[in-house]
């Protein structure tokens, strides 16, 4: 049986101005999910690292939730489940926003405390020792430098939730591979439309990339 394989550049290249709406709608549920789940993973971060147990367990509670589950479960249960409880229904940009939001908020918890834990305890006995109370030893010594170190992580989770967005295609939001699937239904060109999908989503995470390299070589971040 003889198998041939045609790709069409012609109808790849025709599907781009349909494909380009979701650009917008995917970075906007990327960055707008990561901005609220950055201050999420702070706070549960600095629980996480707590002396105190009782702080300490629903941080490690929430961590190992929302990391041990699937984020299409997550977002799933938020415009689906979550109407039912509250009464009322859930838009689908919100329900992506929050689901990157919780998500990256779980991972970047352990980023924050990685960072903190990573300076030596020295450096805020130090502080101390200079007559700084422990809140401003934490803010102007290890905070500025944990927060370095955080940055390549950080960088990392960024990029991994902007691929978590195609997954919320099933719930209608129109990032890349909703208007794929959009485009596809009229014309069936399947190959070439999700080769262009997957390029797109490789010049938005590929940009990030080379924007931390630089950050690194400049000396911006790590030690």
């Amino acid at each position: 049986m003889e198998v041939t394989f045609q790709f069409d550049w012609a109808a790849a290249f025709r599907s781009i101005p349909h494909l380009l709406p979701g650009i917008p709608w995917t970075l906007l549920i990327s960055f707008g999910g990561l901005a609220i789940g950055f201050f999420i993973g702070i706070f549960f971060g600095l629980l996480r690292i707590s002396p105190i147990r009782w702080l300490r367990w629903p941080a490690i509670l929430y961590i190992e939730v929302f990391r041990g589950t699937p984020i299409l479960v997550q977002v799933l249960f938020i415009f689906y489940g979550l109407p039912q409880l509250l009464g009322g229904p859930i838009n689908a940009l919100t329900a992506g926003i929050a689901a990157i939001a919780v998500n990256s908020g779980a991972y970047i918890s352990e980023v924050v405390r990685g960072g903190v834990q990573s300076i030596e305890r020295g450096q805020r006995e130090a502080g101390l020792s200079l007559g700084l109370s422990r809140s401003q030893a934490f803010r102007y010594i290890i905070w500025p430098q944990a927060f370095r170190r955080m940055i390549p992580p950080l960088g990392n989770q960024g990029i991994i939730s902007i691929k978590d967005t195609s997954l919320f295609s099933v719930i209608g939001v129109g990032e890349l591979v909703r208007q794929g699937q959009i485009y596809i239904a009229t014309t069936f060109t399947a190959l070439e439309v999700y080769f262009m999908v997957a390029l797109m989503y490789l010049a938005i995470t590929w940009s990030l990339s080379i924007a931390l390299r630089m950050l690194e070589r400049r000396g911006l971040v790590g030690q």
